[in-house]
């Protein structure tokens, strides 16, 4: 998770682009070919997608960017320490 990755996601791509890159990104991590350093990078491209359609999100809700970006990086961080 790299939070200026996430940033710049959210600024500069639409939810829905966002999405249609996530379904794709999931699909090719599925093929049985993919090697483990593939893997990786599809991993943590998935994860800072998944920050900025949070950070819509949340943004949309009312938070500010910075707290919304702040707020994904705590629950990701949180979900690593349990």
């Amino acid at each position: 998770m790299k939070l200026p990755i996430i940033r710049q996601f959210y600024q500069n791509q639409t939810p829905e682009n966002l999405e249609a890159t996530l379904e794709v990104l999931e699909s090719f991590s599925e093929f049985r070919n993919v090697s483990e350093e593939d893997l990786n990078v599809t991993g943590e491209l998935i994860t800072n997608i998944c920050g900025a359609l949070e950070v819509h999100a949340n943004v949309n809700n009312g938070m500010s960017e910075k707290d919304a970006l702040n707020s994904f990086a705590q629950k990701v961080m949180g979900s690593i320490d349990k």
